[in-house]
């Protein structure tokens, strides 16, 4: 029996699809549906897309009060419903239960929680002389966000536009929807007026695209692939609309000489393993001095022998399975292909772990001597995979950490936190985490390159969603 998510919430109203397509979610652990959504169209997209752009006139000029007022039910929603948030994203994505709770919750709440901080301080007027500059709401926002961080991604965009006064409408990944339902029902039950939050279930081909393309969008906020960003940036481009875009990587961490190797090689496994692998950020390229090689190796293969994959509502479940049969295939054929291209098996390997035969469950895996021009090297794996790169010297472990497509984030560890700094001023990424700092949503967060463009979290992701415009003889 499979629970059933026929509506979609546009202008203020929970409302029945145009179409009949419905979609089974499955969980990863089991491989059985245990929910059923909606399969919206262009049209749903187009009502919702109305919706918004009539509730714009009034919410851009709400007050900072107002807005506020909103964003703390929100979070007093979140954090009643946290047990049945996490309890959802277990099972769609597959996150162990208490890491669900801890940090995917926990993540989408801080989002919110940070907004409201910044919301109270932010003065959107500044006078220059007779004039002055203000700041504004950029508008309808279409968001199109991805499964492995569901609730986080779809604060991070949320509650800067709700506090930048725009609208919204949102397309959660039809892999993992059932959190956004209940963010949503927190959202209906928060004040907001009628048509400022709207959201409609679908795919990226459909209402993906038709947000991408709707001209009543001012703006279309994307995070998944790189592959499908660009189709989202091409059909934007017709009507000029903003994008911001947070897309794949392939972080490089580079353990310096003087680093703590045990710490620094240890954390970094578990690190690159977390979220079983799926996240952008993960440090999946470490490097280590050529001389050292063989000891990072030995403390990897320890680091990952200690990772204990299996059901993520099991005590003591360190990762759960990855998100779906398609993903675990595509793990798979990256494991083969490392093996295949030559590079050293350190742990892990193709196939389920011993005694896992259903679910989407991968061997925690780590690669040694592979050098850069590996698949496993270049690819985005997007599952627990570790590689693991000698360099000759620190000119050569630079070049290799910014030798990529990508530049989402990086990592440096080392015994001398000046060194640290000096190397870290030199990747061409977006963050830089020194000697395992953590992630801080008061902090930008966004890449280079390949990785996308705009940025997220804190004070810059706020300002995304915010025009300038210039007033002149305001003063006189």
């Amino acid at each position: 029996m499979t629970d059933t998510y026929n509506n979609f919430y546009i202008n203020g109203e929970w409302v029945s699809p145009e179409g009949r397509e419905t979609l089974e979610v499955i969980n990863p652990a089991t491989e059985e549906a245990f929910a059923t959504i909606s399969m919206g169209t262009a049209d749903d997209l187009d009502q919702a897309a109305k919706a918004a752009l009539a509730a714009f006139d009034s919410w851009s000029q709400s007050t900072v009060d107002e807005r506020l007022a909103v964003l703390g039910k929100i979070v007093a929603g979140i954090q009643a419903r946290t047990d049945e948030l996490a309890t959802a994203i277990s099972a769609e994505m597959g996150a162990p239960i208490g890491f669900a709770k801890a940090a995917q919750v926990g993540a989408g709440m801080g989002h919110f929680a940070t907004m409201i901080q910044i919301l109270q301080n932010y003065e959107f007027e500044k006078a220059v002389g007779t004039s002055i500059i203000v700041r504004e709401s950029v508008g309808v926002c279409g968001f199109i966000t991805p499964w492995n961080w569901p609730l986080n991604q779809i604060a991070c965009k949320v509650a800067p536009a709700l506090a930048a006064g725009c609208t919204i409408v949102l397309k959660p990944s039809e892999i993992a929807p059932i959190n956004a339902y209940i963010l949503t029902e927190i959202i209906a039950d928060s004040g907001l007026p009628a048509g400022v939050f709207n959201m409609v279930n679908g795919d990226g081909p459909t209402v993906g695209a038709a947000i991408s393309s709707h001209p009543a969008f001012d703006m279309v906020s994307f995070t998944g692939s790189t592959r499908a960003g660009r189709q989202v940036a091409a059909a934007a481009a017709e009507s000029i609309k903003r994008v911001t875009q947070e897309l794949g990587g392939k972080s490089a961490n580079i353990v310096l000489d003087d680093a703590d190797f045990p710490t620094a090689v240890g954390g970094g496994v578990e690190n690159c393993f977390g979220n079983s692998g799926q996240s952008c950020n993960a440090p999946t390229r470490m490097l280590v001095p050529k001389a050292r090689h063989a000891e990072a190796l030995k403390i990897a293969k320890a680091a990952a022998e200690k990772v204990k994959v299996g059901d993520p509502n099991a005590e003591g479940t360190t990762i759960g399975p990855v998100v779906s049969e398609l993903q675990f295939n595509k793990i798979q054929v990256l494991i083969e292909k490392g093996i295949e291209e030559g590079a050293e098996l350190v742990a892990g390997g193709p196939g389920r772990p011993d005694g896992l035969n259903v679910g989407f469950y991968v061997r925690p895996t780590v690669f040694g001597n592979v050098n850069n021009d590996m698949t496993i090297a270049r690819e985005e794996i997007f599952g627990p995979v570790l590689s693991i790169l000698p360099y000759e010297d620190e000119e050569d472990a630079v070049a290799i950490a910014n030798d990529t497509d990508y530049g989402l984030s990086g990592y440096v560890q080392s015994g001398d936190i000046e060194h640290a700094r000096k190397i870290a001023r030199r990747l061409r990424t977006g963050n830089v985490h020194l000697n395992g700092a953590p992630a801080d949503f008061n902090l930008p967060f966004g890449g280079y390159k390949k990785s996308g463009n705009g940025r997220e979290w804190g004070l810059h992701g706020f300002e995304e969603f915010l025009e300038t415009k210039a007033i002149m003889g305001y003063g006189e």
